[in-house]
């Protein structure tokens, strides 16, 4: 198998793919043949990269592994394409998220101190129904509260690598979160 044949079935697959695709996911792409190496896979997605550089789509890398994705700069056009809106979230889910997002593995009762009011159970049943936040365990202490903590779809939804690459929580605003979710909303 040639390069231009490595990079064609790559380029074919993440875009025929609904979700991103793991390099592990993308070594199952050729069976029982010899598959290629990781390096070899990863090598021809930097050259996959590098084509699509300056153009209206480009190839990232985010947690669930890589994905093309439109350039954000059209997001007002497309936009216009969905038939139905994007959803829009309180101020209270939003302050919630990026509690889980920034101190996660985090409880409800934690995180309403730091809010200084209740937390609504239907804002941290939205989050778990769009994916974004999930239970990974129980708080040893009376109890035992649930602790949430963000998933692998809030990474890839948001463009993120991983949580290293979330802004610094040091004068984030709830404002800057709208934004970063207005956008989400528009890419989809």
């Amino acid at each position: 198998m040639t390069e231009l044949d490595l990079k064609r079935i790559l380029e074919g697959a993440l875009f025929a793919a609904r979700e991103p695709m793991s390099i592990h996911r993308l070594k199952k792409l050729f069976g029982d043949e010899r598959p290629p190496t990781e390096g070899m896979l990863r090598e021809a997605l930097s050259s996959l990269a590098e084509e699509y550089e300056g153009r209206s789509v480009s190839l990232v890398e985010v947690a669930g592994g890589f994905r093309f994705q439109v350039d954000t700069a059209l997001a007002p056009y497309l936009a216009n394409l969905a038939d139905e809106k994007p959803g829009r979230y309180s101020r209270a889910t939003l302050e919630t998220l990026a509690m889980i997002a920034y101190r996660q593995p985090v409880t409800r009762g934690e995180i309403e101190a730091v809010r200084g009011v209740a937390v609504n159970t239907q804002t941290i049943r939205t989050l778990e129904e769009r994916g974004w936040v999930t239970v990974v365990g129980h708080k040893e202490v009376p109890g035992r509260p649930a602790l949430y903590a963000t998933t692998t779809q809030f990474l890839n939804d948001f463009g993120l690598k991983s949580l290293e690459d979330l802004p610094a929580a040091e004068g984030l605003m709830v404002s800057r979160t709208e934004d970063l979710l207005d956008q989400v909303m528009h890419d989809e």
